[in-house]
């Protein structure tokens, strides 16, 4: 299994937004600047969350994990998003029913069974309210990598201690 990079630079704070897209825009745009993902994730992720909506309405704050193709990824890698104020993303499952979003997870994942295993383990993190509002309001970038590096019990690059 490839190491999954989640650091500082991929960990995002009151971003303002004025739609999902311009989030995903932002975020996918930073994760472009970090050398992780080729130029086309950034409209790759964009169209896929107007397919095939990931707004979860999770107790606490509401998260959206989007993710799209492997070609479009050059590094196996995690961003978190804290939203300033939430945008709203379309509910899972649905094709109008949206919820407001703070928390968004971006994946970008090189294999497909990789995205499916990351994806049960954000799952357990949904799950928890408390967790979720923590990663929320955690402005320490080091605590919130060592928090999600526990929480989703995964080899991580970057976000090690020295």
């Amino acid at each position: 299994m490839t190491t999954l990079l989640i650091n500082d630079s991929l960990i995002l704070h009151d971003i303002q937004a004025s739609s999902k897209e311009d989030a995903l825009r932002q975020m996918a745009g930073n994760m472009l600047e970090q050398g992780v993902v080729k130029e086309s994730y950034i409209d790759a992720i964009i169209e896929r969350e107007n397919n095939y909506a990931t707004g979860l309405p999770t107790k606490g704050v509401a998260v959206a994990i989007p993710h799209t193709d492997r070609e479009h990824v050059l590094q196996k890698s995690l961003s978190v998003g804290v939203l300033k104020e939430p945008v709203d993303f379309v509910i899972m499952g649905e094709s109008e029913q949206t919820v407001p979003v703070k928390l968004i997870f971006m994946l970008a994942m090189d294999e497909n069974h990789a995205q499916l295993s990351l994806l049960q383990k954000l799952m357990g993190i949904f799950q928890d309210e408390e967790r979720l509002l923590y990663l929320a309001r955690e402005t320490d970038k080091q605590k919130l990598i060592d928090t999600l590096q526990s929480s989703l019990d995964l080899t991580l690059k970057g976000g090690e201690k020295t």
